[in-house]
């Protein structure tokens, strides 16, 4: 009964039941993975090219930390007068727990924007992702009942679980398309919104072997607006809903930023900081440097959900790096989809 208990809670932790939800991942910046958020939303920066890294380390306090760490690209171009393309590719590398369950996602995207303003200040979004994901677990860090005699335990000895778990890992395709609308209000407020689906063709996930185990889609809600203050300041807003299955996520908050070297509204040197809140799970504080051609930013999830008595409130530390500029000064001096 005991071997029975761990197995099924084992095989819980992986994912691998009839019912998979909360199967992504998810960072507290939201924002430097636009083509994990919704794959219309790439693209749609002051810029034609942009390459974005985050790295999360999460239960650094509770348990072995949860690591994640992503890198993606941009290249937008332009379709004649108008309109623009972006292509990106996001790649992302997931590890957690003991068992050192990992998930390597490749996952190229294109995104087409179409222009619905002669002043070109008004965009709508089309994109689409997809690629390939590698799961896979050690399980020579997993203990079993069978290998325990007279409370000793014997890592030589057999698991007696070696049929159950018929696959240490496992590949599978999988896609997403987004919709997104980006505008202007005035002269200096920018916004978008959106929304995207995926998992639409349902990736058979077990590593049991069982094909009828399969990843629940999801959809995402996507929201942002800058809005100037004065001069020299300006609050930026962003807003991320997920569903999948029974599983819902919401997060959202303000960082308000200065800019700097007396460029005001439009310089590319500035100073953020702000606040974020994921529903009933965390408080996230943040701070964002811009030098230029360059950015990093740093955040902290203080942990509020019922975890915290063993948490302490502590959560996961991410850390992200942003370069972005226009290689192409034709594109410099075009409108452009831009927030």
């Amino acid at each position: 009964m005991k071997s029975l208990l761990k197995i099924s809670l084992f095989i819980a932790c992986l994912g691998c039941t009839a019912t998979i939800t909360a199967q992504d991942i998810h960072l507290s910046q939201f924002s430097e993975t636009p083509i994990l958020r919704n794959p219309a939303l790439i693209g749609i920066f002051n810029g034609d090219v942009r390459v974005q890294a985050v790295y999360r380390n999460q239960w650094n306090s509770v348990t072995i930390p949860y690591e994640t760490g992503t890198i993606s690209g941009e290249l937008k171009y332009p379709v004649g007068t108008t309109d623009f393309v972006t292509v990106g590719l996001q790649l992302t590398y997931d590890r957690a727990g003991t068992s050192k369950l990992q998930s390597t996602q490749v996952f190229p995207a294109f995104n087409y924007h179409k222009s619905l303003s002669d002043d070109k200040s008004t965009f709508l979004s089309l994109g689409a992702m997809g690629g390939l994901v590698q799961r896979q677990f050690d399980i020579t860090h997993l203990t079993f009942d069978n290998q325990y005699t007279n409370g000793r335990f014997d890592p030589t000895a057999s698991t007696g679980e070696d049929g159950r778990l018929s696959l240490r890992g496992y590949t599978y395709l999988d896609a997403g398309v987004g919709l997104s609308f980006n505008s202007v209000i005035g002269e200096n407020t920018n916004y978008y919104i959106g929304a995207a689906l995926y998992h639409f063709n349902r990736p058979k996930v077990s590593f049991m072997g069982d094909k009828s185990i399969q990843l629940q889609a999801k959809i995402t809600f996507n929201a942002g607006i800058t809005i100037p203050v004065s001069e020299n300041v300006k609050v930026i807003a962003q807003y991320n809903e997920l569903h999948q299955g029974s599983y819902s996520e919401f997060i959202g908050g303000a960082m308000i930023g200065y800019g700097l070297l007396s460029q005001g509204l439009e310089s590319d040197h500035g100073v953020y900081g702000g606040v974020y809140y994921r529903y009933g799970d965390a408080i996230i504080p943040m701070v964002r440097l811009d030098m230029g051609k360059y950015e990093i930013g740093f955040s902290y999830d203080s942990n509020i959900s019922s975890l915290t008595p063993a948490s302490h409130g502590q959560g996961g530390f991410e850390i992200s790096l942003v370069f972005k500029a226009f290689r192409n000064e034709d594109v410099a001096n075009m409108a452009c989809p831009r927030f």
